[in-house]
């Protein structure tokens, strides 16, 4: 469980030459709420240099150095393959474009970054500042280079592990900035399942529920599928409904790890950024 542990607008550089011709980087991005720099990976849907008047939904996704390229993933060579994944999406007409930023983590201050409450032995427990660089920094970066609807029903967040665990923290405690979560095999045992209680203390203050794609594979291990099944009844539990604005997968055979992430990103995005209706 443990292994999974890894170690605005200020000036950026311009963005560097990517593999994918429309995933751009953006070097050095750094924040006054966190100490360190870290890189911003952007990617663009078919058609956007094209469709000048066009604005897209975003969304963005934690551990940015895994999602596009080989030579940066925390395993070298595999990636989640969002670019692949959300071409072949949009082209298919299962999702809408849209524009997906990815977060580099920072490293040996991931875990305090990622988690929302510091755990006795652990330690952590600063998400709060890397929410206040999220929504008060990235956000404004973003919406002021790209072409972005605004709104929370327009503003995703997401991640894996601890990434997912603090992407659902996020969601639930900044309703009206992010509209849909992608929570993906999460840390649920962070602190004593910390997060069930924390959805028991929010839940009944939305006013709007986010659309919330949550997974487990059932392959990570008993206690991991226990506690994603514990995460999903108290989604129910307080109104989420199924196949509604809430998707609970046990993916067969999956595992906790890139390959299987890659596996589940199409789905994700077909979930949470449907296709719109021809003139919609």
């Amino acid at each position: 469980m443990q292994s999974e542990i890894q170690a605005q607008a200020h000036a950026v550089p311009p963005p560097s030459e990517p593999p994918h011709p429309r995933v751009h980087k953006h070097v050095g991005f750094a924040s006054r709420f966190l100490p360190g720099e870290r890189d911003i990976t952007v990617y663009l849907p078919p058609g956007y240099d094209e469709a000048r008047h066009r604005h897209y939904p975003l969304l963005i996704l934690q551990d940015g150095q895994n999602l596009f390229d080989p030579e940066t993933s925390f395993i070298r060579g595999r990636t989640w393959r969002v670019a692949e994944s959300a071409d072949d999406a949009i082209v298919a007409g299962e999702a809408e474009p849209l524009v997906i930023a990815g977060v580099a983590n920072a490293g040996e201050r991931r875990l305090a970054e990622y988690t929302p409450v510091r755990d006795w032995k652990l330690g952590g427990g600063e998400a709060s500042h890397y929410a206040e660089m999220v929504t008060r920094e990235l956000l404004p970066f973003l919406h002021a280079r790209y072409r972005l609807r605004a709104g929370a029903g327009e503003t995703g967040i997401g991640g894996s592990s601890l990434g997912g665990l603090v992407s659902l923290w996020m969601g639930l405690m900044h309703p009206e900035v992010f509209g849909k979560l992608a929570v993906l095999s999460p840390s649920v045992w962070w602190s004593h399942r910390y997060i069930t209680g924390f959805v028991n203390d929010m839940a009944p203050n939305l006013r709007r529920h986010p659309r919330i794609w949550l997974d487990v594979g059932d392959q990570e291990g008993r206690r991991t599928l226990a506690d994603a099944e514990l995460l999903d009844e108290r989604l129910l539990a307080h109104g989420w409904r199924k196949g509604g604005d809430l998707h609970f997968e046990k993916v067969a055979g999956g595992t906790h790890d890139e390959a299987s992430w890659a596996e589940r990103v199409r789905p994700m995005l077909r979930f949470l950024f449907p296709a719109r209706e021809a003139g919609n």
